[in-house]
């Protein structure tokens, strides 16, 4: 390539990279696999080696990739990143160089020998494949947990971290008065595949493997729901500057007699070869464990020989990390499938010849949308390419060609819904097709009761075998079906006992005292999620108001734009919704907000656009300018009173601004507005959880 191209080559690169290391760190729902991104990485890592003028410090070969300031991604959940105060790292917290190639890994053997000569050891351990942490004790307690970040500064998730039940609160023995340790955060298994089955009931799209789970999980507002998702916790890591200790292995001993979790599955090695068995070894056991890995870590042992290497940029000089390759497995296709969800997208879900996998049989796997059976070119009859790697969810890959059947036609995505006959449809820049007929398409219809029935929204006894004998026995068809159904009739299903059926009654019961943002989401309006939900509801206060607003008063509402905006105005002007809302109002749920009297009216119809990041939480701000009188929009309009600015405000906001000539107020200046200036704990607050 002459320079021109070369220089082109690397801003493709530089984004792509950025592009998905965004959906990794931020978004959770990566659509790109790590080897493919490994790959690209170093292929920029050469391309700037080679022609050092093209060099930049913003390139992603010369940073970590950051969560922080996360926006609603595909597998946000309520209260990301965002909403997290940010603290300062006190060493940096890197990410490691990796390879899948033994033969790099002799070289950084070699490159050790060179510079330390001889009288080192390695110690070599699994890479666990979750999200990394940072905890620091003081005194013997925990005072602080933070995520990597950008590597100088992470989210403050220190609450999150005392509901993992393996993270003691407080230490034993002789430990430091002070000091950090670093590790992951994982969710095992059993955990991952509990999770995404109550997501799937309830209508939610599922993670598509353990580390986008336990990271989305990690960022949860509600420490009481990151207790109950089965969080664990391996640690791996004490600064050398943090403890007097000569090898790296002696601070994970002691580590692990104060009461901390260390993972036993290392070894001290002395040479290549036996860190080559390490490998080996644990590229077949890692199918045994109860949590994903995906890789070994070999560090220098000696302490003083890490410190005498050093660090680049983005990782130590003294550690690597191999990466195992994908598993995969090639078996023929027999048949696809094309399920109905709640929302009325239809996938195609391949059935599969069984194959062993991962530790499991596969049978099925998803085709995700017609776009990625042509891209892929999937015939049925074809011997096609299943991963799972770090991909829980079985994927197929590609197709062998070789062992295509001949004659082997490509497969016609439906144009009518597989379950009511309705034509499809396809709106314009989604990849998906839906049904349209949302309100009499059975799938659809007990999908959206079971969403109704569900923990997050309306937290009824009943699950999906109940809603399919309400559907066919019962005839119920919407949920305020539901409110009509009685013990006799519930007694006459099978399975169904006098103290079940009372049990039902009383939680259905209990709805009418649910507040109303929760019954909002229970509706299950499209694109509307449970923070959606909370949003909509405090900004208009009633169903009524919702149903008298325009588009353009949606769109007012914070994380509400034109596609939510558009989703919900249709359903406030649908006649058969109107309806049921009305129905719902007569069994006595709430559709207005119950709130105990205002702080004041310092902020009385004032509109407020908050960017950046405060000394409390994003959510939290909310609240304070909602208490006094205020409303909290997502985008800067004509209608905008001011935009209050914290730390690391957006750009496009403040030009907007600028533009139209809206008035920017700091933190300090908004807290002035407000009676005896609603002083707040600041960011340099020592906490002491415990």
């Amino acid at each position: 390539m002459d320079k021109t191209e070369v220089k082109a080559r690397i801003e493709q690169l530089r984004a792509l990279l950025e592009e998905n290391s965004r959906k990794y760190y931020v978004d959770n729902a990566p659509t790109m696999s790590d080897q493919e991104y490994d790959f690209l990485m170093h292929e920029l890592e050469d391309l700037e080696e080679r022609f050092p003028e093209f060099r930049s410090p913003d390139s992603p070969t010369q940073h970590v990739g950051s969560d922080l300031d996360a926006p609603w991604g595909e597998n946000a959940e309520p209260r990301t990143a965002s909403e997290f105060v940010k603290r300062p790292h006190r060493y940096p917290m890197l990410s490691l160089s990796n390879t899948y190639s033994i033969s790099e890994i002799e070289e950084f053997a070699a490159r050790a020998q060179g510079s330390l000569g001889s009288g080192f050891s390695y110690c070599c351990e699994l890479k666990f494949d979750g999200t990394a942490i940072c905890l620091t004790y003081k005194g013997g307690h925990l005072v602080q947990a933070l995520t990597r970040g950008d590597g100088l500064q992470g989210d403050d998730v220190t609450r999150n971290a005392l509901r993992i039940s393996n993270i003691p609160k407080t230490l034993k023995g002789d430990f430091p008065e002070e000091f950090e340790i670093r590790g992951e955060v994982l969710m095992p298994y059993s955990s991952f595949e509990a999770l995404n089955k109550e997501r799937e009931d309830e209508g939610e799209p599922p993670f598509a493997n353990p580390r986008n789970a336990a990271s989305g999980s990690l960022k949860l507002s509600d420490p009481d729901e990151v207790g109950r998702r089965g969080l664990w916790c391996t640690l791996y890591h004490i600064p050398a500057q943090s403890v007097p200790f000569e090898t790296h292995d002696e601070a994970l001993r002691k580590a692990a007699s104060w009461g901390l979790p260390v993972s036993e599955d290392r070894r001290l090695c002395s040479g290549i070869d036996e860190i080559k068995a390490f490998i080996d070894h644990w590229d077949k056991a890692r199918r045994d464990l109860p949590y994903a890995t995906d890789g070994c870590v070999i560090k220098i042992n000696e302490l003083s020989a890490q410190r005498a290497l050093g660090y680049t940029a983005k990782s130590p000089r003294w550690a690597v990390a191999y990466k195992f390759k994908a598993e995969q497995a090639c078996t023929p296709l027999l048949s696809i499938d094309y399920q109905v969800g709640r929302t009325g997208a239809v996938t195609p879900v391949a059935n599969l010849a069984p194959v062993q996998l991962g530790g499991t049989v596969v049978k099925r796997a998803t085709l995700v949308n017609q776009d990625q059976i042509d891209a892929l070119d999937i015939r049925v009859g074809d011997s096609v390419y299943v991963e799972k790697g770090g991909e829980i969810i079985p994927k197929i890959t590609g197709v062998n060609l070789a062992l295509r059947p001949s004659g082997a036609g490509k497969p016609a995505f439906p144009e009518f819904c597989p379950d009511c006959g309705t034509p499809l449809v396809r709106a314009e820049g989604e990849a998906k097709w839906f049904c349209p007929n949302q309100d009499g398409c059975p799938t659809q219809t007990k999908g959206r009761i079971l969403h109704f029935l569900g923990r997050k929204a309306m937290n009824v006894l009943a699950g999906e075998a109940a809603v399919e004998q309400f559907y066919e026995t019962l005839g119920v068809r919407t949920p305020a079906d539901l409110y009509e159904i009685n013990k006799y009739q519930l007694t006459s299903l099978e399975g169904w006992q006098e103290r079940s059926a009372q049990k039902f009654l009383d939680s259905l019961a209990a709805t009418r005292e649910v507040p109303f943002e929760r019954v909002l989401f229970a509706l299950g309006i499209r694109f509307v999620g449970e923070s959606t939900a909370r949003d909509i509801a405090r900004h208009f206060g009633s169903i009524d108001a919702i149903e008298a607003a325009s588009k353009d008063a949606l769109l007012e509402v914070a994380e509400v734009g034109e596609v939510i905006a558009g989703s919900v105005y249709d359903y406030m002007h649908n006649p058969v919704h109107l309806r049921e809302i009305e129905r719902l109002k007569a069994f006595g749920l709430r559709f207005e907000t119950v709130s105990g009297a205002a702080a004041s009216e310092a902020l009385e119809g004032l509109s407020i656009v908050i960017s950046g990041n405060f000394r409390i939480s994003r959510d939290a701000m909310k609240e304070l300018i909602l208490s006094h009188g205020g409303r909290c929009s997502s985008s800067v309009s004509g209608s905008t009173s001011f935009l209050l600015a914290g730390t690391k405000p957006g750009p496009e906001k403040l030009r907007k601004c600028e533009t139209l000539g809206i008035p920017v107020k700091s933190e300090a200046e908004f807290m002035a507005m407000l009676p005896g200036g609603a002083p707040v704990a600041g960011r340099d607050e020592e906490l002491t959880l415990f």
